[in-house]
C-alpha cells in the first residue's frame, strides 16, 4: 500500500517541498499508526527544511511534528488506546496521509475538539505551559509579555496565562490581531511595529514585566531587556527574525535579570514534567475554557504555499495541513 506524503530531498525554502508515493509505515512496538487528518504547521518546520533547526534533518525525510488523526493500527504492547480514537500526537512524517508515532506522544481528545483543533494543541500549549510555570516559575498577579501575540503560540499562551492568574501584555503586527488578543484575554495589547516600550512600562506602572516570551529575536533583543522587573524572566522560545542578537552579560545584573531558553523536544521525554502540564491543559480544553485557534488550512500538495504564507507573517492562530 502507498500513501501521499511531502518529502524533503535537498535542504531548503518552500520550492523543496515535494509531493510523492511512499510505503504505508508500520508501527513497530510501542508505536501506533495514525490515519492523519490535520497536521498543525510550525514555525520550527520551515527552519527545519531549511536546515536552520536545533537539529539538522537528514535527507530524505518526511517533514511534520505534531498532527491530529484516528489510530489505524497498534504496535506491540500498546495498551489505553484503540483503534478509532482521534487523537494528538507529536513525531516525525506529520506530512503524510498515515505516520507513526511513539504510544507516550500520543493526547487522548476530548469530544469537544476537532481535527484540525486536535492538531493546533500539542506544540502551542505544552510549550506556552513549559515556558509560563515549569520553567518560568509564573505566580499569580505576575504580568507577562507575549510577542507575536495572535500567532499559535501566542494564542495558546494567553489563554494558559490568563488562567494562571496572570495580566498579559500582548503584541501584534496589526489593529486584526490586536483585538484576537484581546478577545482571548490580554490586559494590554501593543503594536509592534514602532516604540512600545514606554506603553509597557506605562501598563505596569513603570516596573516592567515579570515574564517575557520571546519569539522574535533579532537584534532588538537586549533593547527589550529594559522593559523587565527586578528578577524578570526572558524565555527564548524562538528567533523569527532569523537574526542574530546581541547581549551583554552586564546588562542582566541590574534587575537581576534571567534569560531562559525553551525547547519542547526535551521536555516531552520528562513524564513529570508532561503529566503537570497535562493535568492542567486538559481539563481546561474538555470544559472549553481554552480552545485551540485556528487560521487558514492547506491542503497536502499545497504545502509550500502554507509555508510561504506563514513566512509572510499572516497567519493568526494554528496553520494547518490536511492531507
Amino acid at each position: 500500500m502507498w500513501v501521499k506524503a511531502i518529502q524533503v530531498q535537498n535542504l531548503g525554502g518552500p520550492e523543496v517541498l515535494e509531493l510523492t508515493d511512499l510505503p504505508v509505515p508500520e508501527p513497530k512496538a510501542g508505536q501506533v499508526r495514525l490515519r492523519v487528518q490535520a497536521v498543525g504547521l510550525n514555525f520550527a518546520d520551515i527552519l527545519n527544511v531549511n536546515g536552520e533547526y536545533l537539529t539538522r534533518a537528514r535527507t530524505p525525510f518526511v517533514p511534520g511534528m505534531e498532527m491530529a488523526g484516528v489510530i489505524d493500527a497498534l504496535g506491540e504492547g500498546v495498551t489505553g488506546l484503540e483503534v478509532g480514537q482521534l487523537v494528538a500526537a507529536l513525531g516525525p512524517g506529520a506530512f503524510a496521509e498515515y505516520a507513526v508515532v511513539h504510544a507516550t506522544a500520543v493526547f487522548p481528545i476530548p469530544a469537544n475538539l476537532n481535527a484540525r483543533e486536535a492538531a493546533a494543541l500539542p506544540v502551542s500549549y505544552y510549550t506556552a505551559f513549559f515556558a509560563l510555570r515549569t520553567l518560568g516559575q509564573a505566580k499569580t498577579g505576575e504580568t507577562v509579555l507575549i510577542e507575536a501575540g495572535a500567532g499559535a503560540l501566542g494564542t495558546a499562551t494567553i489563554q494558559l496565562a490568563k488562567e494562571m492568574g496572570l495580566k498579559v501584555i500582548a503584541l501584534a503586527s496589526s489593529e486584526e490581531k490586536l483585538e484576537l488578543t484581546r478577545s482571548l484575554g490580554a490586559d494590554h495589547a501593543f503594536l509592534n511595529t514602532g516604540d512600545y516600550r514606554d506603553l509597557v512600562l506605562e501598563a505596569t506602572g513603570g516596573k516592567g514585566v515579570d515574564i517575557m516570551c520571546s519569539i522574535v529575536g533579532g537584534p532588538g533583543f537586549q533593547d527589550r531587556l529594559t522593559m523587565m522587573n527586578s528578577r524578570g524572566r526572558v524565555m527564548v522560545i524562538g528567533n523569527a527574525s532569523r537574526e542574530s542578537a546581541n547581549l551583554t552579560p552586564t546588562a542582566l545584573m541590574t534587575k537581576n535579570v534571567s534569560v531562559i531558553g525553551v525547547w519542547l523536544t526535551p521536555l516531552v521525554s520528562d513524564a513529570a514534567a508532561m503529566l503537570e502540564a497535562s493535568q492542567f491543559i486538559g481539563p481546561l480544553i474538555a470544559s472549553g475554557k481554552v480552545k485551540p485557534i485556528v487560521g487558514r488550512a492547506f491542503k497536502l500538495e499545497d504545502s509550500g504555499e502554507a509555508f510561504t504564507f506563514m513566512l509572510s507573517r499572516q497567519n493568526t492562530g494554528k496553520v494547518v495541513i490536511e492531507p
